[in-house]
């Protein structure tokens, strides 16, 4: 995470972000610059929107991508790489998603601490959360969280598997598709 640009409440971040060319992260009255990315996060992230997009048409489900916000009361406002929302209350004109049922973080070196502490432990207040994926472009490597009723959570690391599983809305996808577009362009010349 990035040094804080200034101090806010929530509603003064909210009106403030949404004048702002660039995406910023409100936690606990702090906001946040977000940090650009890789290609390989880039793909990670495409590869994700596509098939999750295509597993729940006809859903009550949709996937959404990295420039919307999941709100956790008044103590964040964060961007999650991807997510899942069942709750068809957003109407089109949403800023806030409340009610994530999954939420995926691509890791990069500059955000993998924060990923896997206070951001997941923020995300844990949502009742509405049933898993919670880390997924590393550069070692490959794939876990899921799923919380439990106890405040504990399951942890799967589907790295050796070469599987993605997403239980809570019954998708999967192969690490071959999920890391689909992230090998060099050298040996393969454009058409």
């Amino acid at each position: 995470m990035s040094r804080p640009l200034h101090k806010s409440t929530v509603a003064e971040y909210l009106a403030w972000e949404e004048q702002q060319a660039e995406r910023h992260e409100f936690f606990r009255g702090e906001v946040f610059a977000m940090v650009g990315n890789r290609r390989g996060h880039g793909r990670v992230v495409a590869n994700l929107m596509r098939h999750l997009g295509n597993h729940l048409d006809d859903s009550p489900c949709q996937a959404l991508s990295e420039n919307m916000k999941v709100r956790v009361g008044d103590e964040a406002v964060l961007y999650p790489d991807v997510f899942v929302t069942c709750d068809r209350h957003y109407g089109p004109n949403e800023i806030d998603f409340t009610a994530p049922v999954v939420i995926i973080e691509v890791l990069s070196p500059s955000t993998q601490r924060w990923d896997r502490s206070e951001k997941f432990a923020t995300y844990r207040k949502l009742p509405s959360l049933r898993e919670y994926a880390l997924i590393d472009p550069d070692t490959r490597r794939v876990e899921v969280f799923r919380p439990q009723s106890d405040r504990s959570c399951l942890y799967f690391d589907m790295t050796e598997q070469h599987v993605l599983a997403l239980a809570s809305i019954g998708f999967e996808l192969s690490c071959v598709d999920l890391f689909k577009g992230m090998e060099s362009n050298e040996n393969n010349p454009p058409p």
